[in-house]
């Protein structure tokens, strides 16, 4: 008997967050077309105000990190696009859930910003005034999170009909587009591309599992906690000196939690019960 391997073709899901994206994307998409034939001014306003353009984001214009990747300049690029997302971004989000897949875009999305921002500055590409669209820099992090995490799934090189693991497909992606980059790569921003794949290494390489938010968090309530440390330590240095100046002596230790007297006293060996705040 000879086995023989059976290949399937199977769609993704539409998994809640690449829904969203895919709607409010192809929304706009399809609204700035409308507007383009019928209300040019509209389109050229929209295109010249949330378009990523290096010399304003560094003037302000902050939500240009953001809104460049909701723009697309015509169909091919908008497909392109959300053909990645749904394809990989739903695995991932089904696997991740949805909070962490959002960062993960929205990582690769402002990495890629900030990417062509340095290297547009540097002369390395275009010039600071040149406007960049499009969310392949969120979807070359999804990408390179695939090729990281899914690296053994195999991937059907549509129309070819073979197969290859992903995490090659990811480090041929890689090749590829460093060589248009170097090469200058037209009105296409390769070098965005690298930054999504890189932010998006650099997210499942070094963000914990529990994703950006749990870092964020821990950060703030651990700043938040050493500021009511720190007001409870003076607090009590404050009264102190205050119970001094009425010729009475309290004490406090070093985080501000009060010690009574028989504590102090060595002859003391039970002690008393220690009252006041406690950490």
């Amino acid at each position: 008997m000879v086995r023989t391997r059976e290949m399937t073709l199977s769609l993704p899901p539409f998994t809640k967050a690449v829904t969203w994206l895919l709607a409010i994307n192809t929304a706009i998409f399809l609204l700035l077309e409308l507007f383009g034939t019928t209300l040019p001014d509209v389109d050229v306003y929209v295109f010249t105000h949330f378009a990523l353009q290096p010399f304003a984001v560094v003037h302000g214009w902050l939500w240009e990190l953001v809104t460049y990747s909701f723009l697309h300049a015509g169909f091919w690029h908008w497909f392109g696009n959300m053909l990645g997302l749904w394809m990989f971004g739903s695995t991932i989000e089904g696997s991740w859930g949805t909070r962490r897949f959002v960062e993960l875009f929205s990582f690769g999305v402002i990495g890629a910003a900030l990417t062509t921002i340095l290297l547009s500055y540097a002369h390395a590409i275009g010039n600071p005034l040149t406007p960049t669209v499009g969310a392949s820099g969120g979807v070359y992090a999804i990408l390179m999170a695939f090729g990281m995490v899914f690296g053994e799934n195999q991937i059907m090189m549509i129309p070819f009909p073979f197969t290859i693991k992903a995490k090659y497909f990811v480090a041929m992606l890689i090749v590829v587009e460093l060589a248009f980059a170097l090469g200058g790569g037209g009105n296409v921003a390769y070098v965005a591309h690298l930054g999504g794949l890189f932010f998006g290494f650099g997210y499942v390489k070094w963000i914990p599992r529990r994703g950006l938010n749990l870092r964020l968090s821990e950060q703030y309530y651990g700043l938040r906690n050493g500021y009511y440390r720190w007001k409870r330590r003076r607090a009590a240095r404050k009264f102190e000196v205050y119970m001094q100046k009425h010729d009475r002596k309290v004490t406090f230790d070093q985080h501000g939690n009060y010690v009574p007297p028989d504590d102090l006293d060595p002859k003391k060996k039970n002690g008393g019960s220690k009252s006041g705040w406690v950490n």
